[in-house]
């Protein structure tokens, strides 16, 4: 399984949904809180193309998005498959 990497903030609810869905699924992450790290948040920022907003998720080196797009992913059919490869 690919390493999967989160840019969050503790206040934000769509973070919470997003480690929610990566949790239900059994995979691991490690979490990157930005308002603690604040360094951090210039990283997440060129990492994500400019994605200002948290979360910010990478699956490998592979930027998904934010909670949205994960899970579109999800619903897609999509994300199972990225997370294996």
């Amino acid at each position: 399984m690919k390493p999967v990497e989160i840019y969050t903030s503790p206040l934000c609810g769509f973070c919470h949904a997003a480690k929610r869905l990566l949790t239900e699924k059994g995979v691991s992450f490690s979490e990157i809180d930005v308002l603690a790290n604040p360094k951090r948040k210039a990283e997440m920022i060129e990492r994500a193309s400019g994605g200002r907003t948290v979360p910010q998720i990478f699956v490998g080196d592979t930027h998904v998005g934010g909670c949205d797009e994960l899970y579109a992913l999800d619903r897609a059919g999509k994300l199972d498959p990225l997370l294996a490869a």
